[in-house]
């Protein structure tokens, strides 16, 4: 794995690109995050609530084990109970027991999560475009969702576990 020596220049953390590089990175995390909040709340969500409505959609079936969901969603086992417990009561999603092994619950979304999904879905992906994807050449976004699938792969390994 490369890593980038430190210099006399780097040390005093100025001109340091390490920093610079998490430094934008949590500017522009924080920046879109705002962006995207308007749109997200004009449909009654969360951010983290619409996170797990489109990691369902986007997965095979539209279900997660509730430990895979956690772990794909940055949550605690009983942070992730608990949206999916508010998407639950508002009929967006539904927990299913595996048929298998009793101990394992799956989250699922509803037809009425995946309406909601697809209304908020139009917005969320301009808003995206706009202030994010749009303003890189194809070639940057691929290189950017390269490097940020790797930098992914060491910080947050499981990341993809029980994706399809």
């Amino acid at each position: 794995m490369p890593t980038t020596q430190p210099t006399t220049e780097t040390t005093t953390g100025r001109d340091d690109p390490r920093l610079t590089a998490v430094g934008l990175l949590f500017e522009v995390a924080n920046a879109m995050e705002r962006r995207l909040a308007p749109d997200l709340a004009a449909a009654g969500l969360a951010g983290s609530e619409f996170e797990v409505l489109i990691r369902l959609g986007r997965t095979e079936g539209a279900s997660l084990r509730m430990a895979d969901l956690a772990r794909q969603a940055g949550l605690s086992a009983s942070g992730a109970t608990r949206l999916v417990d508010r998407l639950q009561a508002r009929g967006l999603v539904e927990r299913r027991a595996c048929e298998s092994d009793g101990r394992v619950s799956y989250a699922v979304l509803t037809d009425a999560g995946r309406g909601v999904v697809a209304e908020v879905l139009p917005v969320h992906v301009a808003t995206i475009e706009r202030w994010y994807t749009g303003v890189l050449a194809p070639e940057q976004l691929e290189q950017l969702n390269d490097a940020l699938r790797a930098v992914r792969a060491e910080v947050h390994p499981d990341a993809e576990q029980g994706a399809s």
